[in-house]
Order: structure tokens, then C-alpha cells, then sequence
């Protein structure tokens, strides 16, 4: 008897350690996992409404006289050389100025389209953090992908706002169909 209550005190001592650890029970929003394998492939409703946005935005830079050579996007090597993180934080760079500049688009032709894919930009954003957070401490990017963040973010600022928004729309399914692709595949993207 005398033996059956030691045990059941130390078990009771045991739940009460671990309910009192901070691992027992997380504070604030639960740990969230990378998983990005949801944007192989977008279905086609969405991408839709990415071609409704660069047709109706090409529809207004034949009616401009805007005149861009933009190279903001521009590498001479395809993602799917870089690493699986370095790949996540490319697309994350590069999603975080697309949503900038659609944020900011004035022309009410064009930002009347803007509410559905600029949703679906910021949920695809959410879930890259997410996966940047999951990143092992000791993750160096590569040397490729340093020097185009370098040149990306001085681009960015030399750019005229007209020619950002032209780059930015017009490389929305390079970004989609390429870039974020190859992030979802992970190691297997060819």
C-alpha cells in the first residue's frame, strides 16, 4: 500500500514539473511548420485573376508613354541552383516588394483587381516567414544569392515608381509559376 502511494506521488510530482515547464503548454500562437508543397501548382481560378491584373495592366502601358528597360528580376542563373532555404528566401524578398508596390498601384482601373491577388500574396508570404523561421541557426546564404539581394534591393530604390510597378506586374507568373514552384518542390525541383 505504503509502495503504491510513493508511486502515485511521484507521478503526480512528474505532471506537475511538466505541466509547470514552459514546453508543456506554449504561449502566444502555436509553432507552425513549413509546408509549402500547396504551391506546386496553383489552381487555375487564382492564376486567373493574375491575368486579369497583367492584361489589364498592359492594356494601360500601350495607352502611356512609359518606357522602362527595368532588370530588377533579372539573374543569369535559375532558382533551382540554389539551395532549398536560399530558394525560401528569394521568393520571400521578392514577394515582399510585390506586395510593396500592389499595395501602392494608384490607377483605380487596375487597383479595383488588386483585392483577391493581393490576398493570396500575403497568405503565400505568411507561409514563407513561417519556413524562413524554420531555418537551421547556422544557414549561410549562398554567395549567389547575397550578391542578387544586393543588386535587387539597390535596383529597387533607383527604380521610377511607373517601372517598378511595370516590373513587378509583369513578372507576378515568372514569380508564381517559376520561382514559388520551385520553393514548394524543395529538393526535388528541376
Amino acid at each position: 500500500m505504503l509502495q503504491g502511494k510513493m508511486v502515485g506521488c511521484k507521478l503526480l510530482l512528474v505532471l506537475t514539473l511538466w505541466t509547470m515547464s514552459p514546453e508543456a503548454f506554449r504561449r502566444g500562437a502555436p509553432m507552425k511548420k513549413c509546408h509549402l508543397s500547396k504551391y506546386k501548382s496553383l489552381p487555375p481560378r487564382e492564376l486567373e485573376t493574375f491575368k486579369n491584373v497583367k492584361d489589364r495592366f498592359e492594356d494601360i502601358m500601350l495607352l502611356s508613354d512609359r518606357k522602362c528597360n527595368t532588370k530588377i528580376f533579372h539573374r543569369n542563373w535559375e532558382v533551382k541552383e540554389l539551395s532549398v532555404h536560399d530558394r525560401v528566401i528569394l521568393v520571400k524578398e521578392e514577394l515582399h516588394l510585390v506586395i510593396d508596390v500592389l499595395e501602392n498601384i494608384r490607377d483605380p482601373n487596375l487597383s479595383e483587381l488588386l483585392g483577391r491577388p493581393l490576398e493570396i500574396l500575403r497568405h503565400i508570404r505568411e507561409d514563407l516567414k513561417n519556413c524562413t523561421r524554420h531555418q537551421p541557426d547556422n544557414h549561410q546564404r549562398s554567395g549567389r544569392l547575397t550578391s542578387w539581394l544586393q543588386k535587387f534591393h539597390a535596383a529597387k530604390k533607383m527604380e521610377t515608381p511607373g517601372c517598378l510597378e511595370a516590373s513587378v506586374v509583369l513578372n507576378l507568373f515568372r514569380l508564381l509559376n517559376e520561382d514559388l514552384k520551385c520553393a514548394a518542390y524543395m529538393e526535388s525541383c528541376t
